[in-house]
């Protein structure tokens, strides 16, 4: 597993409903059930940046994370689909997303490190 994941996904462009959004992500506004799935999931760190409505998530994986059975935790998980609804008001999916995605993976296709 890579040292950090990165995804994208946009938000509705609404100047409103995007400061919505980032009140529900300011410190202590996320329900504690959330933050304690992802740290469960052995997820060590977590950061979402935006850009205009456009949005950056860099995930550091631990050892014990495993996608899949964050997943299968999540759609199991009542607090985490009711964060998952809530969530879905302000975001929309990436234009070539397909039915159902949300967060998409990026690939990474250049690194200073490995040029000559």
């Amino acid at each position: 597993m890579p040292d950090k994941l990165y995804y994208a996904l946009d938000l509705k462009d609404d100047p409103v409903l995007i400061e919505r959004y980032k009140a529900w992500h300011a410190p202590g506004a996320v329900p504690a059930a959330i933050n304690a799935s992802i740290r469960d999931a052995g997820i060590e760190a977590l950061e979402i940046f935006l850009v205009g409505n456009r949005m950056f998530m860099v995930l550091t994986p631990g050892e014990s994370f495993d996608p899949a059975a964050k997943a299968a935790a999540d759609a199991a998980s009542s607090d985490v689909q009711a964060w998952e609804t809530l969530m879905w008001q302000f975001q929309q999916a990436l234009p070539f997303a397909a039915e159902g995605e949300k967060w998409l993976p990026m690939q990474r296709i250049y690194a200073l490190s490995e040029q000559p």
